[in-house]
């Protein structure tokens, strides 16, 4: 039986050719310098062989699913691997904190699998998301370094991802949260999938107040990374610093295969990473696709980059001459390489704010009024669509959100032709706010980028949030603060007929946690003031976007 689920999965990836025979050696154990013993189990060929090179996975998913998913198929290419678990899960010593134990672990791990008879000293790592993250708690201190990175669906750091604009990003960790604090005891596949019970319970549990204890809500027990996650959302960057492989030395790190999606949560980071890669001399490449996280859609690209690099880099294969980039312009159905990132011949063009709701390829005239509204936290605006770890992803028709009080809609004419949108995309937004009863500059502002049809449907293309926090902006004697967004980048094409729309709200919950407007930390706030603002537009505050037209 298993032999027939690996054909089909093989078939299934689009492999061809005979798989070759391997074994699979269970619960080795590996020794770290704390005394701490992690579990892990090694796939190679069957009968005696000379030291060959090793293929290293550290995950904390388990051995099976994933980890034997990765293992075998690239077992069945020739590939020598070693699966392991990470520190505290299934079956491996000490306790689980995620992120922060991964450098020591995974470095004590290198060198433990580079003393092994059956190891000759070169090593490569693979997987996607957490378990690519493990790759740079890794790669970047390494001596000698790694033969090759496979980081799909990842980042070197993940504060950013964690926090975007300061505002923790809820639902996503929420999700997560649920699948780490009951995968041991449902199984790891189980704890991905986004049951309806799932979904409802998630959502009760990022509602109720206060957010400190909505980790025995969601996973039935407490979990410490849940703990860490509210508990350090004021300052999280001094909290997550072990956790943070940013400030990596290009020029030392081994080639790096990257792949993404436009849906992806990590998409913004990673092509920071691998802008820094590109330019500080490092051999990477990237592909980006129409997917969100780890759907099907991007398996397959995945399994295929991981098999050609390895093959490269460890096997002495060819190499295929492909661009460094590939990239998918979603509504055009077509794929286009580029040599860098961001795309050299992307022209950007300005989009700005303008009374009425107009959306204008012009700064508007002097003496145009703000726009306003209210934020209130007990009615926090929502969110739909977006980069989301589970449904609803991705792309959503947009129309009730933008019926509401508290979002401004700006809205441009028909596009002549079609526009095609590639690379990075930004907004600054002139803005005062104040919380109820106070004269302090608080509160979220969130931007949303969306193609509106000729039928009214208006689909979510790119947002970024920004959090406000009193002291920390640099605010102008009438008050108005300069928010500078920016926004998740895209391949993208607005059809002729079709307009441009840009939302301004000062919420999107519950991707985002609330803005309280008390200043109370976020971990045990339980009550709320609402929060007025003012968005301001003209030749002296020019609210706008800016989207890079790609010829």
């Amino acid at each position: 039986m298993a032999a027939l689920a690996e054909r089909l999965i093989d078939r299934r990836l689009g492999f061809t050719g005979p798989p070759v025979p391997y074994v699979r050696e269970r619960d080795l154990r590996v020794p770290l310098s704390d005394g701490v013993v992690l579990l892990a189990d090694r796939y190679r060929r069957p009968g005696p062989a000379g030291p060959r090179p090793v293929v290293l996975m550290r995950t904390p998913y388990g051995r099976d699913g994933l980890g034997s998913l990765i293992g075998s198929l690239l077992a069945r290419r020739g590939f020598q691997v070693l699966v392991q678990s990470t520190r505290g899960t299934f079956g491996s010593g000490g306790q689980f904190r995620p992120f922060l134990h991964e450098s020591a672990d995974g470095l004590d791990t290198l060198d433990w699998v580079r003393g092994q008879p059956w190891c000759d000293g070169r090593v490569s790592m693979v997987g996607p998301s957490y378990v690519g993250h493990t790759q740079w708690a890794v790669a970047p201190y390494a001596d000698p370094g790694l033969c090759s990175m496979n980081a799909d669906i990842t980042a070197s750091e993940f504060t950013s991802t964690f926090y975007p604009g300061g505002a923790p990003g809820l639902l996503n960790l929420a999700g997560w949260v649920n699948q780490i604090g009951r995968q041991e005891r449902i199984g790891a596949v189980t704890g991905f999938l986004a049951t309806p019970v799932f979904s409802r319970r998630k959502r009760r549990a990022v509602t109720s107040l206060p957010l400190q204890a909505a980790d025995v809500a969601l996973a039935g027990a407490p979990v410490m990374f849940w703990r860490d996650f509210v508990e350090h959302a004021e300052r999280p960057r001094e909290f997550w610093a072990p956790a943070e492989h940013d400030g990596f030395d290009a020029a030392a790190m081994p080639p790096v295969c990257m792949v993404t999606g436009w849906w992806d949560l990590f998409v913004d980071r990673q092509l920071v990473d691998f802008t820094a890669l590109q330019r500080g001399g490092a051999t990477a490449r990237i592909t980006i696709g129409p997917w969100n996280h780890g759907d099907a859609g991007s398996v397959s690209t995945i399994a295929h980059e991981m098999v050609h690099w390895l093959g490269v880099h460890l096997h002495d294969g060819p190499h295929d001459g492909r661009a460094p980039v590939r990239a998918y312009v979603q509504h055009a159905d077509r794929w286009t390489d580029l040599p860098c990132w961001p795309p050299p011949d992307a022209q950007p063009s300005e989009w700005y704010l303008a009374s009425g709701g107009h959306l204008l390829p012009e700064s508007p005239s002097a003496g145009a009024a703000a726009d306003s509204f209210v934020y209130d936290p007990a009615d926090p605006t929502p969110t739909v669509g977006g980069p989301m770890l589970q449904p609803p992803s991705k792309q959503h028709d947009n129309r009730d959100v933008e019926a509401r009080d508290d979002v401004l809609v700006y809205t441009g004419p028909p596009q002549e032709t079609d526009l095609d949108l590639l690379g990075q995309v930004s907004a600054v937004v002139y803005v005062r706010t104040a919380a109820e009863g106070t004269d302090s500059a608080e509160g979220d502002v969130f931007v949303r980028v969306c193609d509106v049809a000729p039928d009214g449907t208006s689909l979510n293309v790119t947002d970024a949030m920004h959090r406000l926090v009193p002291g920390r902006e640099a605010t102008a004697p009438d008050g108005t603060t300069v928010v500078r967004l920016a926004l998740s980048p895209t391949g993208y094409r607005v059809r002729a007929g079709h307009r441009i729309r840009v939302q301004i709200a000062g919420a999107a919950f519950p991707r985002f946690a609330r803005n309280h407007g008390t200043g109370e930390r976020m971990a045990t706030a339980v009550t709320g003031r609402r929060i007025r603002y003012e968005v301001l537009h003209g030749p002296d505050h020019p609210s706008h976007v800016v989207l890079p037209h790609h010829p």
